[in-house]
């Protein structure tokens, strides 16, 4: 029998829930004023297409590489001391970054700042990645199992919805320095706001309460000896399709930016409102995602998911309206995206024991961080030699990449099983009541969430 929980105890978990709901909120600065405008800065400063698409292959491997190493940091340091010293130092990269926008406006180094800016990109993902396996062990701590998926669902709802807020500020800040043809101060502008948010974030985790954790002896195996079992157990299954998969989406993801921004050749704003707007629908369904995952499981939820997921790409390609774009394509994203990534995170909880979650996530994320670096290396290689024949070079890619796709999903999923008892899903009746019954209900939490996130903020 599971032991009770003392009160105090578990108001501290409460409330570090309710910090971390508020941590998040400003960590989504950092993407929405930085990640999301790298493969943008880099076109702004001319840099070639299969430069672009190793910003995504090399910080796919470089990072995962760095949670291999700290994985084993758990063993030697409350895993709050090191988020902290990770989530600070890479707050502080965003500077250097910044720095490169200003000397590119200068004409200092011009033909080489691309290749800096890919090394001090590579640089902030190894850092910030160094914090993920303490932080996914941390998070597994503090909440219970019972309402996982909806709590998730919550903090991603929460979250996404400020990351579209700050990326329609961040979208209206770079078109203004574009019309003033000082482009280049815009992403400083960005950056140093990037630096901002997360060194906010930084100070929210200190007052955050972290459940002490004991490591049993002999619970470490090394990543030879994860890859050898991978076949032995239904996580290890999962984590080989879930390596597949990566690698087969990091082909057309890798070139999204290029397809928008030079292909069909959309402005900033446009390119932010269709970049942004799958989050958008994302946050409409991901508390229904989450109730669905917590009654029927989080295979069922992968499975259905991934009906959609493989179309993505030939679906950007068939229309370039943004009109389009955004109601066909990126709806489709947000929907099957926002069920497959939490139903993902939270397989590997139940799949998982809390002592080797740390290490066991990191060893995940280095096999999906290969498959990412071999998939977007694949584009990056692809839109140098395929030919402009009918189409242009990079629809063909997309074609491509939608059929690796619909093949990894087709035989990936077949041999995954759910190990958590769930009730028995009964199809179409059990769709309709999602959609109809629970998805009324879903929408007006959500709405009342969205409206709580004054709270997190004051309190």
């Amino acid at each position: 029998m599971k032991k009770e929980e003392h009160p105090k105890i578990k108001e501290l978990k409460h409330q570090a829930r309710r910090k971390s709901i508020k941590e998040g909120m400003f960590a989504v600065g950092e993407s929405s004023f930085g990640s999301a405008y790298i493969s943008p800065f880099a076109i702004a400063m001319n840099a070639s297409d299969s430069l672009v698409a190793m910003f995504t292959s090399i910080s796919g491997l470089v990072g995962p590489i760095s949670q291999i190493f700290s994985s084993r940091l758990i063993e030697k340091y409350p895993r709050k001391q090191i988020v902290l010293k990770s989530v600070l130092t890479e707050s502080l990269t965003w500077i250097p970054i910044a720095l490169l926008a200003f000397l590119f406006y200068k004409g200092i180094a011009v033909t080489f700042l691309p290749i800096i800016l890919l090394i001090l990109y590579s640089t902030f993902v190894i850092i910030a990645n160094i914090a993920s396996p303490a932080w996914f062990s941390w998070m597994g701590d503090l909440v219970d199992t019972k309402y996982r998926g909806r709590w998730f669902s919550k903090r991603n709802l929460i979250t996404g919805f400020s990351s579209v807020v700050l990326a329609l500020i961040a979208s209206v800040i770079l078109e203004y320095f574009n019309r003033t043809n000082k482009i280049m101060y815009g992403f400083v502008t960005l950056f140093l706001l990037a630096f901002i948010f997360r060194y906010i974030s930084y100070q929210s985790f200190k007052t955050q309460y972290e459940p002490p954790i004991k490591l049993k002896k002999g619970y470490y195996f090394s990543f030879w000896n994860f890859l050898m079992n991978l076949n032995k157990t239904n996580f290890g299954k999962f984590t080989i399709f879930h390596f597949f998969y990566s690698f087969a989406c990091a082909i057309a993801s890798s070139l999204f930016a290029i397809y928008l921004l030079r292909t069909i050749g959309l402005g900033y704003t446009a390119y932010i409102l269709v970049s942004y707007a799958s989050t958008i629908f994302s946050l409409m369904v991901i508390g229904l995602w989450g109730k669905f995952a917590d009654k029927y499981g989080n295979y069922k939820t992968i499975l259905i998911t991934s009906i959609l997921t493989p179309l993505i790409p030939l679906f950007y390609i068939l229309n370039s309206s943004i009109i389009y774009l955004i109601s066909v394509p990126a709806l489709i994203s947000g929907i099957s995206w926002a069920g497959f990534n939490l139903a993902s995170g939270n397989f590997i909880y139940d799949n998982v024991s809390k002592e080797k979650r740390g290490l066991v996530v990191s060893y995940y994320n280095m096999l999906n961080g290969i498959g990412i670096f071999l998939g977007a290396g694949l584009g990056a290689i692809l839109i140098r030699v395929v030919p402009n024949i009918y189409f242009e070079s990079i629809v063909w890619i997309f074609l491509f990449g939608t059929l690796i796709r619909m093949i990894v999903v087709f035989f990936g999923l077949s041999n995954i099983i759910e190990v958590k008892k769930r009730k028995e899903f009964e199809g179409k009746n059990a769709i309709k009541d999602m959609i109809f019954k629970t998805g009324k209900q879903n929408l007006i939490e959500e709405a009342h969430q969205i409206m709580s996130i004054k709270r997190y903020l004051t309190e």
